[in-house]
């Protein structure tokens, strides 16, 4: 018998209690009226969306927190509060959680986009129980169940103080902590690896597409392709996940290390939907597909020809001059450090940038013979299939990890729910 199970057993052989968020803690917003912009040269830390979605337990350090304005005083995030993304454009990713898991002593506030839940007592949880429990699928989908919208989701704090968590004794969730955190520090050993031999990856493809490159090589994308669209927006077209959708709807999420991956998170369409994106988009195989909008510069190559599947607005179709440039090489160069920052400095727009079509048109790019096109081609693919092929090498072995720890989480916070009658008699 594990130590887990032998805690359990003699702390609470009949079950755990289950109580109603909205009754064990209260909800708060983050800064209304404030972009990033308005945060500058100040005396706080400003906690955004992408810090939220990226950390489980919130990193204080995070390159990409910017300082907010001095004088501020709302809305100050304190130890063991849990930070919940508010808005989003898909509702699973609403509500994606981080929480606060050490002592600090500076000033951190939320952004609009995110609001915070802080227990009336902590003496319950520990924050890094909470990390976990969190982010397990059975709460991440009661709680994407209170995200309503259209093209952009926004969580009910109202619905998810309705919604009944755990609460495990202490003994029992230090254990519970104790082992994810190994599954977690195994996978963060095999994800720095592959880590290293990406930055080492990228400066051998940087290098070899630029290297030998004269100014005479250098042409507007729109030069060398057929083509260049977007997907369709199912707001004034379409309904997604209709009883009738048997074709995937494909996203930003789903375009991953240069390949197409479908989850049980991936829209669906139905046949007269995906004739209508068809329309739009004309997938063929050879095109790149090119994020756009939001994340900005994920690529993928269509190997073959799409029978059940096509893109959503702002995620980009482009067609490619096979007489003039390669499908590949033009993947790897929308990849390289010089031509993505050449396309962000184009991205225009509010808190969701987008990189217009007619500026992607414009963007100047190195286009040398086809020989040489296929000579860098040939070294970068290899470069390419140790550090993102899914089904090999490192990338394999941490999905491989992932999907474990994902199973042993879920099957760890789980919990018999005491009846009602039980929990009478232990208070």
């Amino acid at each position: 018998m594990s130590k887990l199970e032998e805690l359990i057993n003699t702390l609470c052989p009949n079950g755990v209690k289950y109580r109603f968020m909205g009754e064990l803690g209260d909800f708060y917003g983050g800064l209304s009226g404030k972009t990033r912009n308005d945060f500058e040269n100040g005396n706080a830390k400003f906690i955004t969306y992408k810090n939220i979605y990226s950390n489980i337990a919130l990193k204080i350090d995070v390159e990409d927190t910017v300082k907010i304005n001095k004088g501020e005083t709302k809305n100050t995030i304190q130890y063991g509060d849990v930070l919940f993304t508010g808005s989003s454009e898909t509702p699973d990713e609403c509500g994606f959680s981080s929480v606060l898991t050490t002592h600090t002593e500076e000033k951190l506030y939320l952004n609009s986009f995110c609001f915070g839940y802080r227990l009336y007592d902590l003496s319950l949880f520990l924050p890094d129980f909470m990390k976990y429990l969190f982010r397990s699928n059975r709460l991440r989908t009661e709680i994407g169940k209170t995200a309503n919208g259209v093209t952009r989701f926004n969580v009910s704090k109202k619905k998810m103080g309705k919604i009944k968590i755990p609460v495990p004794p202490i003994e029992v969730q230090r254990e519970i902590v104790r082992i994810l955190d190994n599954f977690t520090e195994l996978t963060a050993e095999l994800t720095a690896e592959l880590t290293a031999r990406k930055k080492q990856y990228e400066y051998y493809r940087d290098t070899l597409l630029f290297q030998n490159v004269t100014s005479e090589n250098w042409q507007s994308l729109g030069e060398v392709i057929k083509s260049l669209n977007t997907g369709l927006n199912p707001r004034q077209f379409f309904k997604l996940n209709t009883d009738d959708a048997e074709n995937y709807y494909v996203t930003i999420r789903e375009i991953q290390n240069h390949q197409i991956v479908f989850s049980d998170k991936t829209d669906k369409i139905n046949n007269q939907a995906l004739k209508l994106c068809n329309n739009r988009s004309n997938l063929e195989k050879g095109d790149i597909l090119f994020s756009g909008t939001g994340t900005i510069g994920e690529t993928a190559l269509l190997e073959s020809t799409p029978t059940n599947w096509n893109i959503k607005e702002g995620v980009y179709t482009i067609k490619p001059n096979a007489s003039k440039i390669l499908s590949k090489y033009l993947m790897f160069l929308l990849g390289s450090t010089q031509i993505k920052n050449s396309y962000m400095k184009k991205a225009a727009g509010g808190t969701v940038k987008s990189v217009p079509m007619a500026e992607m048109k414009k963007l100047k790019i190195p286009v040398p013979p086809i020989e040489e096109q296929e000579r860098i081609v040939a070294i970068l693919d290899r470069f390419d299939k140790l550090c993102n092929d899914l089904t090999k090498g490192l990338p394999a072995e941490i999905e491989a990890r992932k999907k474990q720890y994902e199973y042993y989480r879920d099957k760890l916070l789980t919990f018999k729910e005491l009846s009602p009658s039980v929990a009478e008699r232990s208070e």
